[in-house]
C-alpha cells in the first residue's frame, strides 16, 4: 500500500515510572499532616456558671446584709439573756432610739464581773455609767469616754453592745472581709441564722466570728461568739425617741473590765 494511504500510527508516549511507595517517618507524618489541615478548628470553651457553693454564699451574704439593715432601722427596748463561758446567766437590757442614740445595760460588765455598767451613745458623746451594785453601792453616774462615733477603749469594752451598734455597719457593708453561710440557731434561739467568719488576716477583726440570728423585721434574736451567747428573752417593746443616761455626767475615771488588784494589809 502506498505510504501516503497508510493509517497514521499514534506516537508512543514515554512510559510513566511506577509510583514509589512512601516508607519511614514520612509515611507516618503525612496522614497526620493531612488531618490537621482538613479538621475543623477547635471551638472556644463554653463559659461555665459559678459553682453552686459560691452562689449560695453570695445569697447568704445578701440576706444577712438585708436583715442587718432592717436591724439598723429597728427602735426597740429588749431584754437578752447572756450566757457566758463561766458564771451565771445575766440579763442585758438593750435600747435603740429613733434619733440613733442607744444604751446597753450590762450587769457584771466591769471590775471582773463585780460592777454593773451602762454603755450609751447620744448626740453629746459616748458614755460609760456605773450602776449601783455590791461592788459600787453609790448612785449611778456617767463618764464621757469619747465622741458619739468613737470605739469604746478595749480596757472598758465588755463586748456586749457591738451586735446592736457598730457590728451592724460591718454586716451591711459588702466590702467587709466576711464569709457568710446559713446556720442553725443556738439552743433556745429563734430566727434566721448565719455563720459569719472574717477573711482578713488582721488581728483587728471588724467583728467577732460567730452565729448571728434575726427575725424577719430585723430584730436581733441571738448572737453566739466566743464571749458568750445572747438570746432574746421576750418580745421587744417600741424604742423611745431618745435614750436617757443612767445618771448625771461627772468628772471621773471609767470602770475597767478587769478585776481590781487585790489589796494587802499593812502591819
Amino acid at each position: 500500500m502506498p505510504a501516503h494511504l497508510r493509517p497514521a500510527v499514534p506516537a508512543r508516549l514515554p512510559a510513566v515510572p511506577p509510583t514509589r511507595r512512601l516508607t519511614g517517618p514520612l509515611a507516618l507524618a503525612l496522614p497526620a499532616l493531612l488531618v490537621s489541615c482538613t479538621a475543623d478548628p477547635a471551638a472556644p470553651p463554653t463559659p461555665t456558671a459559678p459553682p453552686p457553693a459560691a452562689a449560695g454564699a453570695d445569697a447568704a451574704r445578701d440576706e444577712l446584709a438585708a436583715l442587718a439593715a432592717a436591724a439598723q432601722d429597728r427602735h426597740l427596748v429588749a431584754s437578752y439573756t447572756l450566757r457566758g463561758p463561766d458564771g451565771p446567766d445575766r440579763t442585758i437590757l438593750v435600747t435603740t432610739a429613733g434619733d440613733g442614740s442607744w444604751r446597753v445595760d450590762v450587769p457584771g460588765g466591769a471590775l471582773g464581773g463585780g460592777a454593773d455598767v451602762s454603755l450609751a451613745a447620744t448626740a453629746d458623746g459616748l458614755f460609760q455609767c456605773g450602776l449601783p451594785s455590791a461592788a459600787r453601792p453609790e448612785a449611778a453616774s456617767c463618764v464621757r469616754v469619747g465622741d458619739t462615733g468613737d470605739a469604746l477603749p478595749r480596757r472598758l469594752d465588755p463586748r456586749v453592745h457591738h451586735p446592736f451598734t457598730d457590728w451592724l455597719d460591718v454586716l451591711t457593708d459588702r466590702r467587709s472581709p466576711l464569709s457568710v453561710s446559713p446556720a442553725q440557731p443556738p439552743p433556745g434561739a429563734t430566727g434566721t441564722c448565719y455563720s459569719v467568719e472574717t477573711t482578713s488576716a488582721s488581728i483587728n477583726a471588724p467583728l467577732d466570728v460567730g452565729i448571728y440570728c434575726y427575725d424577719a423585721d430585723g430584730t436581733p434574736t441571738a448572737v453566739h461568739t466566743a464571749s458568750g451567747t445572747l438570746t432574746l428573752a421576750g418580745p421587744p417593746a417600741p424604742g423611745p425617741a431618745s435614750v436617757q443616761l443612767a445618771g448625771p455626767v461627772i468628772d471621773g475615771e471609767p470602770l475597767g473590765t478587769a478585776a481590781p488588784e487585790p489589796t494587802t494589809g499593812t502591819l
